[in-house]
């Protein structure tokens, strides 16, 4: 019986699929129609998924089944379009310029900041330009489809409430899925450990992140959607199939992972496509890490926005600097395939997953206590020379917030901000990113605290702003240490190349830090406050002062400023909130304007006294 039950099965396998995926389907129907009837807010996560399987499944089946007819019956419409297209681009261009144009003028009436941020994109690509190996040859239509992608992705992510929204959903789930790693790391390590020690709070994250990726790699999911990403990538910006593949696989992995998608094609690539693997590295960070610096309290949603815009950013920057002079052999679609590995089932892929994060892990904890220890002694050694000539304090961070100033304020951050955002570009360029998140995130949790901005004339925290932009900035593994990890992981791939590979290794790591620093410009141009109090006069009135927070800090600042607020009483009108809040002149940001000055001379001093009575 058993026998004729597998000959019966293997001669109807088609026709037992098709009846076993048709009850699949068929359950799951009940289970959304279920969930939507009872709580339809709660199911709006579950009805996009849904609507978007849907779509790309339907789309898949369309182009399957009726790919060839749809083409032949589009093609005179694609001839015409073909015919008129040198004049139609020219009228397309103009349309974008003008539309950019009045777009600026307009919103930057509200937010003049945002003008900087657009000055410092433009010098930016300048700067690029400038470096370019072969000024001729640039493709324009790359570069301008690449910052435009870039662009558009930053309206929806950032600016309209959907994106936005589906972001912070995305983030938020991201961060309630990592946090599933307690449940290994605890047993583990214990509770206690991973609660006060770095290495076993953050470093499992990791582990757990790479075992996932593994098995989304051997279910084919990661190579579908990375395939999606590059087939957009590709019949925009006109770049080849190999080079768009591994900047969109760089989204997900790091940048020795991803040159493996085209590690068959690696040896007959051209530099040109070479510098786009590496800038594609550079620019971007791993999946894995992500949810490290997720854990650090690093705003999720700013981290996996400035990943995905990084991607067409990169590879059009990449052509500005090293544009194609060569023939290139893969400008054929079909000539890309992706394997779904070697895993024999779900079980090995999870496990290897696992074991592979090893190395990863242990580089990281070995690059910190390195790279901070070596901080320290850089630090004390600058601080000894410093003190030789009467320059107090002098450390590395003191000297990248002097040099780095200007790129930092080019970005968007204020002139007061600018210090402190270029300490931590330097540390991400010099250091590691690693280090530049773990002392962002000191910064935000010292705002969030509601900490005194000014402490000894060192500023504590950032504004929410620059904490935006320098998320974007500092999303990216662009720094000195990561050319011997680029140029070691090609070289194992192909040998024979190691010559070529180290000849652009520098310059694909100066483009790849600046696809980050134009990422933050966007963000700059982009940013637009949220979740702020709206009214601080009823937020004070209900707020309690057992403990500091940054909306008291910020209301109490805003009171204090308005003149309205004087008018109804000086600056004894906010004497409860004040007394309860603990505040000082110095705390607010103001001992310059208000030390050692009596109340009445701050009132004769404010503008238009008169009308205050």
């Amino acid at each position: 019986p058993v026998s004729q039950a597998r000959r019966v099965c293997k001669a109807h396998t088609k026709v037992l699929r098709k009846v076993f995926l048709g009850l699949l389907c068929a359950a799951y129907l009940a289970y959304f129609i279920a969930a939507c009837w009872l709580d339809f807010q709660r199911a709006i996560a579950l009805v996009v998924i849904t609507g978007l399987v849907i779509f790309f499944v339907g789309w898949g089946l369309i182009q399957k089944h009726y790919g060839a007819k749809l083409t032949k019956l589009l093609s005179p419409c694609q001839k015409c379009c073909l015919k008129s297209w040198p004049w139609l681009k020219w009228v397309f261009w103009l349309a974008v310029l003008v539309g950019l144009v009045t777009w600026l003028v307009l919103d930057t009436s509200k937010r003049p900041e945002q003008l900087i941020s657009f000055a410092g994109l433009c010098a930016f690509v300048l700067f690029l330009f400038a470096c370019s190996k072969h000024h001729a040859a640039v493709p324009w239509r790359a570069v301008f489809w690449g910052l435009g992608l870039e662009f558009v992705l930053g309206i929806f992510i950032i600016r309209t409430n959907p994106g936005f929204e589906a972001f912070q959903w995305l983030g938020n789930q991201i961060q309630i899925f990592l946090s599933y790693t307690t449940a290994g790391s605890g047993f583990v390590f214990g509770d206690r450990l991973i609660k006060e020690a770095f290495a076993f709070q953050a470093l499992p994250i990791v582990v757990f992140f790479s075992c996932v990726m593994s098995i989304l790699y051997y279910a084919g999911l990661m190579q579908w959607l990375i395939l999606k990403i590059s087939w957009l990538l590709q019949i925009t910006m006109g770049t080849t199939p190999t080079e768009t593949l591994s900047v969109a696989g760089n989204i997900f992995v790091g940048q020795t992972e991803a040159p493996l998608l085209v590690l068959p094609y690696l040896a007959d690539m051209t530099l040109s496509e070479v510098h786009a693997v590496m800038t594609g590295g550079f620019a971007t960070i791993a999946g894995s890490v992500m949810g490290a610096y997720m854990s650090f309290g690093i705003d999720p949603s700013s981290l996996i926005a400035a990943s995905v815009m990084a991607a067409p950013c990169a590879l059009a920057m990449a052509k500005l600097v090293y544009p194609e002079v060569e023939e290139s052999k893969f400008k054929s679609k079909e000539g890309v395939k992706l394997s779904r590995g070697a895993e024999q089932n779900i079980l090995e892929a999870a496990s290897n997953g696992a074991a592979a994060s090893v190395g990863l892990v242990a580089n990281i904890a070995a690059n910190l206590i390195a790279f901070l220890a070596v901080l320290k002694f850089i630090n004390a050694a600058l601080s000894w020379f410093g003190e030789m000539v009467n320059i107090k304090e002098l450390s590395f961070q003191i000297i990248c917030s002097y040099i780095l100033m200007p790129v930092a304020f080019l970005m968007g951050a204020d002139w007061a901000d600018s210090p402190l955002v270029a300490e931590l570009l330097g540390i991400k360029i010099f250091l590691n990113e690693f280090v530049a998140y773990e002392q962002l995130s000191t910064y935000k949790k010292n705002r969030l605290a509601g900490l005194e901005e000014w402490s000894g004339g060192r500023k504590q925290w950032i504004s929410m702003r620059a904490e935006t932009i320098t998320t974007f900035a500092l999303c990216g593994f662009a720094n000195l240490s990561s050319i011997g990890i680029m140029l070691g992981g090609l070289t194992s791939m192909v040998p024979q190349r190691k010559s070529e590979f180290a000849s652009i290794v520098l310059r694909a790591l100066l483009t790849g830090a600046c696809v980050s620093m134009l990422n933050a410009c966007v963000a700059g141009i982009l940013y637009v406050p949220r979740g702020e109090v709206a009214d601080c006069s009823a937020f004070l009135s209900m707020a309690t002062f057992n403990t500091t927070s940054y909306d008291i800090y910020m209301c109490c600042r805003q009171l204090f400023l308005q003149r309205g607020c004087i008018g109804r009483g000086g600056v004894h009108s906010l004497g409860k909130w004040w007394d309860r809040a603990g505040w000082t002149w110095e705390s607010l940001g103001l001992e310059d304007s208000v030390t050692n000055t009596s109340h009445s001379k701050i009132m004769t001093q404010a503008p238009n006294y008169h009308e205050f009575g």
